[in-house]
Parts: structure tokens; C-alpha cells; sequence
């Protein structure tokens, strides 16, 4: 259950913005309701996330990897809900997104993918736990600018994921809207 109140009195602002939640997402997501008690958290927020929608030097695939790997190191539920929501409509491959919890163990990843969650996770650690070696093992296979790309993202889903687990926000429901549909 959410530790802070995800209702709010209707403003044209909270409308505006529920509007806008619906007409892309279907329904409000609950970190936008727990967002709106303060506007300027907001907005800032918003603006954060449609700029990084714009990042597309980093292969998506391996952006959806390090996403869900932050997510579930961290133990957000709503995050991995809506992230394989999110991918799934991306076109990520579902069977990679599922076995994220288990990636060590799963045999459906590359060895790139197998080291950008390597990194991922070392550096959602707290204190962050990555290697030189680690850095040297992406740096075989990115740009110096999908590499900055993919540190951004794997620190940015640590801000989404550590900001919904602490308000004590989970699943919504996001992921049932992927099972439903036929796999082509």
C-alpha cells in the first residue's frame, strides 16, 4: 500500500494531467498521482523523462535490460510492471524481459547483454560496486556515447525505482495489458 495518498482534490492541474496520464498510459500511473503533491517535482520530473525518451544512441534492447535489472535490484514492483509494459510495446523480446529476475542463471542472453546487466547492477549497489573491469568489458562493444547513454539510464531508473519503493508504490496492473496480446 502507497505511504503517501494518491488522491487529490480536482484542480484543472490534477485534470489536466490525469487527461494526459489516460491518453498515453491508459490510466494514471501511480508515481504521477503521488507526484502531484508537489508540482514542482512534478514537472521536473516530466521534463526529465521526455528528454531521455529522446536518447537513441544505446541499442533499446539493452536500455530495457539495465532498466529492469535497476528495477529489480532495487526491488520495485511498479517499476518492473510498467517497464515490461513499456519494452513489451517497444518490441523487446518478452522472454528476456521475464527472465531479468534470474539473468544469471538464464541462457536467452548475449554476453553484451549479460554485461551491461553485470554493470547495471553494480551500479545500482549502494555504495556502487562497479570494476574497471566491468567498464572495459562494455567499452569493447559501445561508444564512448552509448556508453554515458546507458550509465544515464541505469541511474535514472534508480531514481524512478528508488523514489516509488520508498513511497511504497506496486504493481498496477500494467503488464496484464501485454499478456492479453497475441505473440506474432
Amino acid at each position: 500500500m502507497a505511504r503517501i495518498g494518491l488522491e487529490h482534490e480536482r484542480t484543472w492541474f490534477v485534470r489536466l494531467v490525469e487527461w494526459g496520464s489516460r491518453r498515453k498510459f491508459r490510466k494514471v500511473p501511480d508515481p504521477v498521482r503521488a507526484a502531484l503533491h508537489n508540482r514542482r517535482v512534478l514537472v521536473s520530473t516530466a521534463l526529465l523523462e521526455t528528454s531521455a525518451a529522446k536518447w537513441k544512441a544505446l541499442d533499446p534492447g539493452l536500455k530495457a535490460l539495465s532498466v529492469m535489472v535497476a528495477s529489480a535490484r532495487i526491488g520495485c514492483s511498479w517499476c518492473m510492471d510498467f517497464g515490461y509494459w513499456e519494452f513489451h510495446h517497444q518490441g523487446v523480446d518478452p522472454v528476456k524481459l521475464r527472465d531479468v529476475p534470474r539473468w544469471r542463471d538464464s541462457d536467452v542472453y548475449t554476453d553484451l547483454e549479460r554485461a551491461v546487466m553485470d554493470y547495471t547492477e553494480a551500479m545500482t549497489a549502494t555504495p556502487p560496486e562497479v570494476t574497471d573491469a566491468q567498464v572495459e568489458r562494455l567499452r569493447r562493444d559501445l561508444t564512448d556515447e552509448q556508453f554515458v547513454e546507458l550509465t544515464a539510464v541505469a541511474a535514472l531508473e534508480n531514481f524512478r525505482s528508488r523514489m516509488n519503493a520508498a513511497v511504497g508504490l506496486t504493481s498496477q496492473g500494467f503488464k496484464e495489458y501485454c499478456e492479453l496480446r497475441p505473440v506474432k
